[in-house]
């Protein structure tokens, strides 16, 4: 027992790969390490991760387990891989929780992201609780619910859909995977399965806050108990809680920050369009080619996140026909980006992290939702 009272608490969080489920656990863990609390997370030897130099991610460990697929993912094997992770990761986890067992600060405690329902029955398992952490708005969340409990059938019927606590709903903004079931089955049946136990924990953790979404958040709180803890975003740009915390510290992409900010510091105040669609949402061809041309034409300058695998589909000479108008580049630093004096708007693919960033540093926004819960974010960006 006197040995047990000198060791330090120890949490687990678990993102699911993606930088919009990385960014906000990470968030998270700096928070839980601010107050005093040993904070490891746990990430997969698949996962390509940089270091990004933001001081406060020292405060937490990071390590990365097996999940049967150290060669790397994609959507073309993402069923494939979501089999063999569930196999394996518990299997790599429990050896870390043991190794952690006889250290001066074994693990007390588990927050795993919301695609791993099943890590409630894991941590069970291993003599611990833990809880969901929801990186989506509450307003999505609730639709996934409706459709899990029954609540909303599906597949929808209707143009109009009424759920609890919210605005209707025209069938072209639910998620992309419920207004169109054959895109992605299991990704639906993924996420539906979400809420399979989540009456089960103690706490169900969410990326919100309460000014933004109070009455679906308090209507679900009757049906979970629901925490909201967000926006997480780095310290410097919202309330300075954290000292240096001023960038998430990870990233799955390089960001080309000082040809952003040599760029952005050229540019007259309120001068550019900042443009964006993520870390995972591609456009069409088609749709790149229009969106090129319409910010060649605009009377903006522009900065545009073009990824390195979509390259390819931009029109030919476009670059040079825009050097002097605009940048493309495969990555930003977001957070500097939009918190730039240059920059006028902001035209996003409405990911959820993407966001709350706008909204935290108050920058307009025009929506171009892609696929999943974007259109359900876009919707209520321009209405809510």
């Amino acid at each position: 027992m006197e040995e047990e009272r000198g060791k330090e608490t120890q949490i687990l969080t678990i993102p699911f790969r993606g930088q919009g489920h990385i960014n906000p656990m990470l968030q998270l863990s700096k928070l839980l390490a601010s107050k005093r609390l040993k904070v490891t997370l746990v990430t997969t030897i698949s996962t390509p991760l940089t270091t990004q130099g933001s001081a406060e991610t020292t405060s937490i460990k990071i390590e990365a387990i097996s999940d049967g697929f150290d060669a790397g993912v994609t959507l073309q094997n993402y069923d494939e891989y979501i089999e063999r992770f569930r196999v394996v990761f518990p299997q790599s986890l429990a050896k870390l929780v043991e190794k952690l067992a006889y250290s001066a600060s074994p693990v007390k405690f588990i927050v795993y992201d919301l695609h791993i329902p099943w890590m409630l029955d894991v941590a069970r398992g291993f003599g611990l609780d833990g809880a969901p952490f929801f990186t989506r708005c509450s307003a999505v969340n609730a639709v996934y619910y409706h459709v899990h409990h029954g609540a909303l059938e599906f597949p929808v019927k209707g143009s109009v859909v009424s759920l609890p606590s919210m605005p209707p709903l025209g069938f072209d903004h639910l998620p992309s995977f419920i207004s169109e079931p054959g895109s992605y089955p299991s990704f639906l049946n993924s996420i539906s399965n979400q809420f399979s136990n989540i009456h089960e924990p103690k706490w169900t953790l969410c990326n919100t806050f309460l000014e933004l979404e109070d009455e679906v958040v308090n209507s679900m709180a009757s049906e979970c108990p629901i925490k909201t803890i967000g926006p997480t975003i780095p310290s410097i740009y919202l309330d300075k809680r954290l000292q240096n915390d001023n960038g998430y510290g990870l990233s799955l992409f390089k960001p080309k920050t000082e040809t952003c900010k040599t760029w952005l510091d050229s540019k007259e105040i309120n001068s550019v369009v900042y443009v964006s669609s993520g870390s995972l949402a591609t456009l069409g061809e088609e749709q790149m080619v229009e969106m090129a041309w319409g910010l060649k034409r605009s009377n903006f300058f522009f900065l545009w996140v073009v990824r390195e695998s979509e390259f390819e589909k931009l029109p030919k000479n476009f670059l040079e026909e825009t050097s002097e108008k605009g940048l493309v580049v495969s990555w930003s630093p977001q957070l500097e980006v939009l918190a730039h004096k240059s920059v006028r708007c902001f035209l996003t693919h409405c990911g959820w992290n993407s966001k709350l960033e706008a909204l935290s540093l108050g920058v307009p926004m025009v929506a171009m939702p892609q696929w999943t819960d974007q259109t359900t974010n876009a919707k209520f960006i321009e209405d809510v």
